[in-house]
C-alpha cells in the first residue's frame, strides 16, 4: 500500500476557492514523482512523459502517434500502475465491432426468466488503452464518442456511467502505413492531446539495451492512490485563470479560422472545444511549475499538443509543406500575448 504523502497532508480549501502556494507546491512535488515513474519506463522521453501527466491533470484523452516499437504501449501501462487505476487494453482491428469495446446484452436466465442482461465492455475502466486505434473501422471508432465526452455508453437505449476518473490514452500509427483508417474529425476532436513520439538516439538506445529485455515488463512503483489524484485534479480546476489569458487563448483559437490574417492554408479551424481544452490544460501546466495561476507561457507550452490535431489544412497547404505544427508555430509568433500594446508610460494609460 502507499503511505500518505504530502499532498495528502496539505490544508485544503473547499471547491471553487483559489489555490494557495502550499498546495501547489506539494501538489508539484507528487507529480514530480510521478514523472520520475514514469521516466524509468520510457527511456529518453522526458517532454512526452511531462505531457501525458499535464494532459491526465487536465481530465483529458490523449492520442499518442508513432511507429511501432517505441514505448506507447508501455508508458500507458506504466501509468496505470503508478496510479493504481483500474486499466484495460482493446487492440483495435479491422474485424473490431462496437459491442466489443462498449458491451453487449446478453441472454441469461434470472428469477426463472429469460432476460437480456447488459456485460460491460472492457470500456468500463479508469483508463482504456486503445491499442492501434486507427486500425479499426470508422464505425468501430465511432463507438467512444460518447464514451469520451459523456463519459457513460448507450446501448439498446440504456445508459451507464463510465467508472470516475476515466481516461481513453489512444496509441496511433502513422497514417501512411497500410491497414490504416483516419480518425472521424469528431473523434480527433475528443482527444485534448495529441503527442508525437519520437525515435530514440544512439544514447538512449544504449540505455534501452543495457536495461531491457524482450517480452519483461519494466517494474512501476506506485506513486499515489485513487483518493491522492482526485485531490490533484481538483486542485488543477482551481488554479486560477486570469481574462488576459482567457483572451490570449480566445484569439489564439479564432486565428486559426479560414480568412484570418495568419490562416493562410487552413480549411477548417479549431472548434469551441479546443478553447476549453488549451485553458485546461494551461491550468495544469501552471500547476506542474508549482504556480497557482495560469500564464501565457503555458499557453504556448500546449498549444501545439492541443491544436495540431483540430486544424485541417486545405489541398494547396500540404503541398506547399505546410504541417499543422508549422502553422501553430507560426501562429504563436504572430498572435499577440495582449490583445493591446501596453502603455509605456503611466501618462500614456491616462490618455
Amino acid at each position: 500500500m502507499a503511505t500518505p504523502t504530502d499532498l495528502d497532508q496539505a490544508p485544503s480549501s473547499p471547491a471553487g476557492e483559489p489555490l494557495t502556494e502550499r498546495q501547489a507546491e506539494f501538489a508539484a512535488e507528487s507529480i514530480a514523482r510521478l514523472a520520475a515513474a514514469l521516466n524509468k519506463v520510457l527511456f529518453g522521453q522526458e517532454r512526452l512523459v511531462e505531457m501525458v501527466i499535464v494532459g491526465l491533470l487536465a481530465r483529458g484523452h490523449i492520442l499518442l502517434e508513432g511507429l511501432p516499437g517505441l514505448g506507447k504501449t508501455e508508458l500507458v501501462k506504466g501509468l496505470s500502475k503508478a496510479l493504481a487505476l483500474q486499466s484495460k487494453r482493446v487492440q483495435f482491428t479491422p474485424d473490431l465491432l462496437p459491442g466489443d469495446i462498449t458491451g453487449n446484452p446478453v441472454l441469461e436466465e434470472v428469477d426463472g426468466r429469460r432476460k437480456f442482461v447488459f456485460q460491460p465492455g472492457p470500456v468500463f475502466a479508469n483508463i482504456l488503452l486503445a491499442d492501434e486505434i486507427n486500425r479499426a473501422s470508422p464505425k468501430t471508432q465511432s463507438a467512444m464518442l460518447e464514451a469520451m465526452q459523456e463519459r457513460r455508453v448507450t446501448v439498446m437505449g440504456q445508459t451507464h456511467p463510465l467508472p470516475a476518473p476515466f481516461f481513453v490514452l489512444a496509441t496511433q500509427n502513422p497514417i501512411e502505413l497500410e491497414g490504416t483508417y483516419p480518425l472521424p474529425e469528431a473523434q480527433l476532436d475528443r482527444f485534448l492531446f495529441k503527442l508525437d513520439v519520437q525515435s530514440n538516439d544512439v544514447a538512449t538506445l544504449e540505455r534501452i539495451v543495457l536495461h531491457r529485455e524482450i517480452g519483461v515488463e519494466p517494474a512501476v512503483a506506485q506513486v499515489m492512490e485513487g483518493p491522492h489524484l482526485e485531490n490533484l485534479l481538483g486542485h488543477v480546476r482551481r488554479v486560477y485563470m486570469p481574462p488576459a489569458v482567457a483572451n490570449y487563448i480566445a484569439r489564439l483559437v479564432q486565428a486559426t479560422h479560414p480568412g484570418e490574417p495568419h490562416a493562410a492554408g487552413v480549411k477548417f479551424g479549431a472548434s469551441p472545444r479546443a478553447a476549453l481544452a488549451l485553458a485546461a490544460a494551461a491550468k495544469a501546466k501552471a500547476l506542474c511549475d508549482r504556480r497557482i495561476n495560469a500564464a501565457y507561457e503555458d499557453v504556448r507550452g500546449v498549444a501545439a499538443a492541443v491544436l495540431r490535431h483540430r486544424v485541417v489544412l486545405d489541398y494547396g497547404a500540404k503541398l506547399e509543406g505546410l504541417t499543422p505544427d508549422g502553422l501553430v508555430a507560426r501562429l504563436l509568433e504572430k498572435v499577440p500575448a495582449q490583445e493591446k500594446p501596453l502603455p509605456s508610460s503611466l501618462a500614456a494609460a491616462k490618455v
